[in-house]
């Protein structure tokens, strides 16, 4: 019996298994934690210049390190998607909201959600879209996405998350 040829066919039917029972329910988040939604569509189709289209085809959120407001290159490009999104929707108005884990203080959370916010609205300016669209909020560690006290967790809750308010005329 060639049990090198069995471990092979053993590993490849395992990756198969698992890739099917992969869900893309949930946040998308890497082992780093570094990025959001990935993009691309996802589901059903969403109406053209929607919240659910904005998270389906360029991705809602962007994850930062620990203590961290310094966009990733994974983020840099979800807020690359984003802008080109917006681009194509000019009436669509948005809200950057940061994030963070329950760490810290409530002030020092508010401050660091603050820069999050901050730091995705000045790259979205930087690749052309309109500053005037874009609205900031700080919520720090008040709205977690992952109530439990996990390094998981609050890699999760380390966002700014992009959220449409309005769409004009």
């Amino acid at each position: 019996m060639n049990f090198s040829a069995v471990f092979k066919a053993a590993g490849v039917a395992g990756l198969v298994l698992l890739a099917a029972c992969a869900s893309s329910k949930g946040p998308d988040v890497v082992a780093n934690g570094d990025t959001g939604s990935t993009g691309g569509t996802r589901g059903s189709a969403a109406a053209p210049g929607s919240q659910e289209d904005l998270e389906q085809n360029a991705g809602h959120r962007v994850f930062f390190g620990y203590n961290e407001y310094t966009l990733t290159p994974q983020a840099q490009a979800t807020l690359a998607r984003q802008a080109a999104w917006l681009k194509q929707y000019p009436n669509v108005r948005i809200m950057l909201a940061g994030n963070c884990d329950e760490r810290g203080t409530r002030e020092y959370n508010l401050a660091l959600g603050a820069r999050r916010a901050e730091a995705a609205r000045a790259y979205l300016v930087s690749l052309g879209v309109d500053g005037s669209r874009v609205q900031t909020v700080s919520y720090g560690k008040e709205r977690p996405l992952d109530t439990r006290s996990t390094e998981d967790a609050w890699s999760v809750n380390r966002n700014a998350t992009t959220t449409i308010t309005s769409v004009g005329s």
